[in-house]
């Protein structure tokens, strides 16, 4: 007999894959809330977004919702990005188990592209303004068996700039098969696929919709974690064999029980950031973690372009 909750995520996943269906058919309009695309913790911007597959972080139920079932106790986790300019971003997170629905997660992202200043229409200055987006998730993730989870999870967005304002609404969809004697671990996810249910001025944009496929496997010997995903499956491109050009790659070294090294490359950053002499390292990202009893602290630094830098600062609280 199916449980009450797998029914619950079967219909999640069937609304998910029709508004996919329905997100579609807006052709080439350009995105809203292109933020959640980058609102990643620390640790997965080391790893270069390859997480799909990576476990025991409660901060990965961004990219793969099915991730939670993994995480041993309750967390709290939070990630500061220091963006371009004065734009700020960041996210939080707490996670739990609730025995009636499985494990679960509750999150909030915010992005704020900082002060601009007023003019008229004859370039006369009349004050500031300022503009945000702001996301509110709700994640529930079960185990099929011993080795499958899946994990779902509902979100709404809103984005305000003066006099404007934009909601909409959104789900994600993760699967996770875990292959223990392997030490391989392999996801897929769906995320950010709604629609809008109030638009700035009646034009209606797309969600910036995102299908991942990757695997995370820790190697024999080595104190390495390897980690490989496709991303952005769902772009459209001319044929196929452009979308197996968003890949990315990361590895995570341990340098015995507290510090983790990371290092990672993002085909698609690099082949969007107009690569020239002065954006070598476009693409490119490294992180440093460091694992103490009370707190975890990451740090990653990555490269959009020339002079173009990410810094994300995250902490991880584990709750007794």
């Amino acid at each position: 007999m199916i449980h009450a909750h797998h029914r619950w995520a079967a219909l999640a996943l069937c609304i998910c894959m029709a508004t996919l269906s329905a997100n579609k058919s807006l052709g080439q309009q350009g995105f809203i809330f292109n933020f959640l695309r980058s609102t990643i913790s620390a640790r997965m911007a080391g790893l270069g977004g390859a997480t799909v597959g990576v476990t025991q972080d409660p901060a990965n139920v961004v990219i793969n919702p099915a991730v939670l079932t993994t995480v041993d106790s309750s967390m709290i986790t939070a990630t500061f990005i220091k963006h371009v300019l004065d734009i700020n971003a960041g996210y939080a997170s707490y996670n739990t188990n609730v025995e009636s629905l499985g494990d679960v997660a509750v999150t909030i992202g915010y992005l704020n592209y900082g002060t601009f200043q007023r003019t008229s229409s004859v370039g006369d200055r009349n004050g500031t303004f300022g503009a945000n987006d702001l996301a509110v998730s709700f994640s529930v993730a079960n185990e099929l068996d011993s080795t499958l989870s899946y994990g779902v999870t509902a979100k709404v967005l809103h984005s305000t700039i003066p006099d404007m304002s934009s909601t909409a609404v959104a789900c994600d969809a993760g699967l996770l098969y875990r292959i223990p004697a392997k030490r391989t671990n392999i996801g897929l996810s769906i995320l950010n696929v709604g629609t809008q249910l109030s638009t700035y001025d009646g034009t209606r944009d797309r969600l910036p919709l995102d299908m991942r496929i990757g695997v995370s496997h820790r190697l024999r010997g080595l104190p390495l974690l390897v980690n490989a995903s496709l991303n952005h499956l769902s772009d459209d491109v001319s044929n196929f064999f452009d979308r197996l050009r968003n890949f990315s790659v990361g590895g995570e070294l341990y340098l015995g029980k507290v510090v983790q090294a990371r290092l990672s490359y993002d085909n698609r950053l690099r082949n969007t950031s107009g690569v020239n002499i002065a954006s070598q390292l476009s693409g490119l990202s490294a992180g440093l973690g460091l694992r103490l009893p009370s707190l975890s602290f990451d740090y990653a630094y990555s490269a959009l372009g020339a002079a173009a830098v990410l810094h994300r600062v995250s902490i991880v609280v584990p709750l007794r």
